[in-house]
């Protein structure tokens, strides 16, 4: 310390060098955590990815392992034969891939434009107050259990379409020539139509929420220009809307198909479960996944349990076939547009 209690330069110079030593090895210890925190991220998220794959894996894995006597034993006979006979132990998959094929069919021929058109009318057309009413009711469809919807169309659905809907097509339909084949038969209720159909409200949410999301994010000025040039409004939807959220509407339609294909308890209601094929879609059917359902707790012998689970690996494959297509349509359309 110097006269009258000034300090020297030495003093004060050791002092800054102490001050700015302190700072720099406290940034240093800010940093090294901003960078362990963010390795520690980094590690989580690719073990959160790789777990997906590894589960996924072990799925296939044990489907394949538990499908083999069954494709051992009946070879590729089992994907084309129609007969399903557990006392005999014969089994086919046919009646299965049909009634799965068809229903997701039926539901999506229905769903999809049904979907679209309420998810413009909510974003384009609809009354201001109308719009949380319907939004609000189209979110509970998604949220019934499925067994809910297998109950209600049991009891309520299926005797309304045995007295109205169905005779109605086999007297309109059951005659022309080429299609009568699909509408023959008597008025069961239940049936491939009536399964259809409950899935198509089941998986008409999914579709609708999606697709007004991303109808929601379309530019206002492309909808404009499009009103000024003198579009119409279904042109608007077709040349304008359309294009631009069309990977958002399959994304959407894809989660819906994917429902429809693996839904079990509202199907198993309402199929009737029969294991035959029949040309006409108001006759009694079967699922993949209603008859895995149906019989899984009842499978006696090594055989018949190796079946079902041959069962649940096709319908992994069809699962993958679909959401493989749909990946290819949407490179092609990109591939085109630009």
């Amino acid at each position: 310390m110097g006269f009258m209690g000034r300090r020297s330069v030495v003093d004060i110079a050791l002092q800054g060098g102490t001050l700015v030593s302190a700072e720099a090895v406290q940034r240093a210890k800010v940093l090294d955590r901003l960078r362990f925190s963010d390795t520690a991220f980094r590690h989580v998220t690719r073990a959160a990815a790789i777990g997906v794959l590894v589960l996924l894996s072990a799925v296939i894995v044990s489907l394949i392992g538990g499908a083999t006597p069954a494709l051992r034993t009946f070879g590729f006979g089992f994907f084309v034969s129609d007969r399903w006979n557990p006392v005999t132990e014969k089994f086919g998959a046919l009646p299965a891939i049909y009634g799965t094929v068809l229903t997701s069919f039926i539901a999506m021929l229905i769903a999809v434009p049904v979907g679209l058109f309420i998810a413009y009318f909510l974003t384009e057309l609809c009354p201001q107050w109308l719009r949380r009413p319907i939004g609000i009711a189209i979110e509970l469809l998604a949220g019934i259990p499925s067994i809910i919807y297998g109950i209600w169309g049991l009891f309520v659905f299926a005797p309304f379409l045995q007295a109205t809907l169905q005779p109605f097509l086999i007297d309109t339909l059951g005659n022309v020539p080429g299609i009568g084949s699909l509408f023959a038969g008597p008025p069961y209720g239940i049936g491939m139509l009536t399964a259809g159909l409950v899935l198509a409200i089941m998986v008409l949410p999914f579709i609708t929420s999606i697709s007004r999301d991303v109808f929601d994010a379309v530019p206002v000025v492309l909808k404009e220009a499009a009103y000024g040039l003198g579009c119409t409004t279904w042109e608007v939807v077709r040349y304008v809307v359309l294009p631009y959220a069309r990977v958002g509407v399959i994304g959407g339609v894809m989660l819906g198909l994917g429902r429809a294909l693996g839904e079990t308890m509202a199907v198993t209601f309402v199929i009737g479960n029969a294991h035959r094929i029949s040309s006409s879609i108001l006759a009694p059917g079967t699922t993949i996944s209603a008859t895995i359902a149906n019989e899984f707790t009842e499978a006696v012998g090594d055989l018949y349990t190796s079946a079902l689970i041959a069962l649940g690996l096709i319908l992994f494959i069809i699962t993958f076939i679909v959401l493989a297509a749909a990946r290819y349509m949407l490179l092609r359309i990109e591939r085109r547009i630009g």
